[in-house]
């Protein structure tokens, strides 16, 4: 497995655990790229040191806050260009605990047919699911929403694990920027069920969502509810895109 794995930072000097991520990047065969987004805090020193102790460690410096959505945009660039077979983004607060991250990229990695794995907050019994109940419910309304968009029967859209297999289809899904700030998750699958016509779409059957074991609501969470509003509005953008997309592929799905 080459796999590399981008972390967008803004502001996280005080949530950041530089140990669990140095141990993170001690995995056989993962790179970790976190991209600082123009922060205000010592985010940035906090990362240059990482990347000096771990050689496993890269650092892109954005120059100013472009948002959550281009940070991993720019990040997923970088990894594609430094020959990454498997990809991935990943919030800073480590809510998804790192192992979950790994079996995700295990998912991918051991299933060839696969092409995207996404983690999955499903509050069942013998798991902990933390999550605020304000949040959960507004989720709950926003993932809804986003599966009528893409039509596509996915539970949750917005946790902050995600993982892909690199392929033309994913390349060109990068090359603009996002219109979104927050629902980029949305958009970038978008661009990958209904891309333009000569790139090969990525089919329902190599998407998949894995149930996390444990999931922590960490506070200092940069979405607040002004911000999922925002996500929301955001949505609708991303709908009237995809339901074009759909219409330049027949419909189809």
């Amino acid at each position: 497995m080459q796999a590399t794995v981008v972390i967008p930072c803004f502001d996280e000097e005080a949530r950041l655990d530089p140990e669990a991520l140095r141990t993170l990047a001690e995995t056989d065969g993962l790179r970790l790229i976190l991209v600082d987004d123009g922060s205000a805090d010592g985010t940035l020193a906090v990362l240059e040191r990482l990347a000096e102790d771990t050689e496993a460690i890269g650092v892109i410096a954005l120059p100013e806050n472009v948002g959550k959505a281009e940070a991993v945009r720019h990040g997923l660039r970088a990894a594609i260009a430094g020959g990454a077979e498997l990809v991935g983004y990943y919030d800073a607060d480590l809510s998804t605990p790192p192992s979950e991250l790994l079996r995700l990229l295990e998912t991918l990695d051991s299933r060839p047919e696969l092409e995207v794995v996404m983690a999955a907050r499903v509050a069942l019994l013998g798991r902990r699911i933390e999550r605020r109940a304000h949040r959960h419910y507004l989720g709950r309304v926003f993932a809804t929403a986003a599966s009528l968009s893409l039509a596509l029967p996915v539970y949750d859209t917005q946790c902050g694990a995600k993982v892909l297999r690199v392929t033309p289809t994913l390349r060109a899904a990068l090359v603009e920027p996002f219109r979104s700030r927050w629902a980029f998750d949305v958009e970038l699958l978008s661009r990958l069920l209904y891309p333009d016509p000569d790139t090969a779409p990525v089919t329902r059957d190599a998407v998949v969502e894995v149930p996390l074991r444990v999931w922590e609501d960490k506070a200092g969470s940069k979405l607040g509810i002004l911000g999922m509003t925002t996500t929301t509005f955001e949505l609708v953008g991303i709908t009237r895109a995809t339901r074009a997309r759909r219409r330049r592929h027949g419909g189809r799905r």
